[in-house]
């Protein structure tokens, strides 16, 4: 750890720095919001950023600022739950794949394409519509078109790694496939996983953002940042709206993003040993 923290990567020390105020603030969001971001107050609708609304309030009066801070709780917690699901399913099953090999491997891996071949997004739209509207299903529908993504990492890795001397040797002392495949593959494959996952919380946050902008994922009157925006492209005159809970995505996948990069670099033989 204290070797990676050593990196000269300016922009990996930032990602970590975004990363872990987002998620100190998720935390400590119901203890920090100046107000209750679900009280509404008429005579305070559309109050542009000042004193008494450090962001301004909405159309309903309610408390921008509140909001976005509340907001962090489901928004990163949603893209971290599915990256966690994802990584564990694709994981399992590209591990058997790429460990039995052969006609189950073919199978198993065309089933995997099969959802590959969709485009994501349209993809997750689908399944959430079809679903129902909410965290949950939007969770699930994210889940669906990820885990294909980790199933293909995994299995280059475990036919890559099968072949190593140190698994034959397992073999020649009697090991269990269940064995050889929990305790010397998949410790070996941790780090490219690693680095993939910390990639896709970024844009595990920006989708699910994007599902609850078009009402497919939280709903009303539950502080989120993609129904945030949305609430705020209807009503285009009040920028902050819209604004601060837009840049709240972006810095928090763009933070995640700058941490895989890091995480890749340091991992990469090639570069380590510049």
């Amino acid at each position: 750890m204290k070797r990676l923290l050593k990196q000269k990567n300016f922009l990996f020390k930032l990602g970590i720095v975004i990363c872990i105020l987002w998620v100190i603030i998720a935390l400590v969001a119901p203890l920090i919001v100046p107000q209750n971001p679900l009280a509404q107050d008429m005579s305070a609708r559309f109050l542009s950023p000042g004193a008494g609304h450090l962001l301004g309030t909405d159309e309903l009066g309610r408390d921008v600022f509140s909001r976005v801070l509340m907001g962090s709780r489901v928004s990163i917690t949603a893209g971290v739950v599915t990256v966690c699901i994802t990584i564990i399913v694709g994981t399992i099953y590209g591990g058997i794949a790429g460990y039995i090999g052969g006609f189950i491997d073919d199978i198993m891996m065309r089933c995997a394409e099969l959802i590959s071949a969709f485009p994501p997004l349209i993809l997750a739209m689908v399944i959430a519509s079809a679903l129902g509207p909410s965290i949950f299903n939007s969770v699930l529908a994210m889940t669906i078109i990820w885990w294909p993504n980790y199933a293909r990492l995994m299995r280059s890795l475990v036919i890559t790694l099968k072949e190593n001397e140190y698994i034959v040797a397992s073999k020649v002392l009697g090991a269990s496939h269940f064995r050889i495949l929990v305790r010397e593959i998949v410790p070996n494959a941790l780090g490219s996983l690693l680095v993939m996952a910390t990639l896709d919380i970024g844009n595990a946050i920006v989708t699910f953002s994007g599902l609850s902008f078009l009402g497919l994922g939280t709903q009303p009157p539950t502080p989120e940042w993609g129904s945030m925006v949305s609430d705020g492209v209807n009503n285009m005159n009040y920028w902050w709206i819209s604004t601060f809970p837009g840049i709240a995505i972006f810095s928090m996948s763009i933070g995640a993003n700058f941490v895989g990069d890091g995480l890749r670099d340091y991992l990469d033989p090639k570069i380590k040993n510049k």
